[in-house]
């Protein structure tokens, strides 16, 4: 399937009208939009227009609910527990992360666990929140169970990304990575494109390597066994144990923390059950701010300065290539896949959107048959 490239403002406005279709206020659509957006903008394709369907059928089947409020139900002065009553996962991640950031300016840490949410993009979002704050931000989450434990053959921990962002010159750090080899979102862009699974990614139902997608998602759904490896593979010679242990983490600031599911019970009984974990780090609270960025630039500039290897021109430091990323997709277009724009011109008959008031004369091949006339 090819990509279309759509410039940052269509697909901006796609997102507002959809959201505010479904009953969201123009602040809350604001916020998923950028959410979304800002990962298609870093390249981050598995979670930016692509999830645009898991939300579609997540409200359609009652699992996200547009009309819930977060409630916190338990705090401390550095500290909260959220329950998001099944509400988006942007909109309980927005408010979590403001929190800790508020804490960490009083007291210099603030720290806020979510139970009962959906799905919140990506993880380095809430990270960047606290980041463009002057503060250290820290994100985690688990989700449905996709990884499969060292050794094992059927998942029972989430893709738990960790995202970690740091102020910095010219560029700030930020880390962002699940601790899975890849996430869910990846196996199902290869689905979409019709390509084998590269070798090392994913288990099949009797745990051993596979790279047939549209099984190994099909597994991960009926959770009959199988699914993504650990960073690190699927044994402990090659790191598997380390990728699992960092999954663990996530689970601990994310589900244990708040008294929430932990991954192999999200996403069961038409409920989402996802949960989060958020930190913000105040510098000020370690010394002058501004010293320790200085000196935290200078070691990343001599991390780009160091021998690079035989055929090597260039060690990036993380955060570097999402700005170059940006500045090519704001200036030409950011990238679509045909069978995403399927799912988008279904949701607009869904919104009773006019497709063609976003996108033109475009339609997606796979259904131009069927769609021509309506427009």
């Amino acid at each position: 399937m090819a990509y279309q490239h759509w410039s940052y403002e269509t697909l901006h406005r796609f997102c507002m009208d959809a959201f505010q279709a479904f009953g969201f206020s123009e602040e809350e659509a604001t916020i998923i939009q950028d959410n979304l957006l800002t990962a298609d903008l870093y390249g981050i394709e598995s979670h930016g227009m692509q999830r645009m369907v898991r939300y579609h059928k997540g409200i359609e089947n009652g699992m996200i609910n547009p009309k819930a409020v977060p409630e916190i139900v338990f705090e401390t002065p550095v500290t909260a527990v959220i329950d998001a009553h099944e509400g988006m996962g942007q909109l309980v991640g927005h408010k979590a992360m403001t929190l800790a950031i508020e804490k960490a300016k009083q007291s210099g840490i603030g720290i806020v666990s979510v139970r009962n949410s959906n799905h919140y993009g990506i993880a380095g979002y809430y990270a960047n929140m606290a980041c463009k704050e002057g503060l250290m931000g820290f994100s985690c989450t688990n989700s449905e169970a996709i990884m499969v434990p060292t050794y094992g053959r059927l998942a029972m921990l989430g893709s738990n990304p960790i995202a970690c962002a740091f102020p910095a010159e010219p560029y700030n750090f930020f880390f962002d990575a699940s601790t899975t080899v890849v996430t869910r979102g990846k196996l199902e862009i290869y689905n979409k494109l019709e390509k084998p699974l590269p070798e090392g990614w994913a288990l099949d139902k009797d745990g051993h390597p596979s790279t047939d997608a549209p099984d190994v998602l099909g597994n991960i759904v009926k959770k009959n066994g199988g699914g993504i490896m650990p960073l690190g593979g699927s044994t402990e010679q090659l790191g598997s144990h380390k990728g699992y242990g960092y999954g663990m983490i996530c689970e601990i600031f994310s589900s244990i923390l708040s008294m929430g599911e932990t991954s192999n019970y999200c996403m069961t009984g038409g409920k989402g059950r996802i949960c989060h974990g958020f930190a913000a780090i105040n510098p000020a609270f370690f010394g002058d701010p501004a010293e320790i960025k200085a000196h935290f630039s200078t070691y990343l500039q001599e991390l780009r300065d160091a021998p690079k290897a035989e055929g090597q021109e260039r060690i990036y430091t993380h955060g570097e290539k999402e700005v170059a990323a940006v500045k090519d997709r704001m200036e030409n277009g950011i990238p679509v896949n045909d069978n995403t724009m399927v799912e988008m011109l279904d949701l607009a008959n869904y919104l009773k959107l006019d497709f063609a008031s976003y996108f033109g004369d475009y339609l997606p091949p796979v259904r131009e048959a069927v769609f021509k006339g309506n427009y």
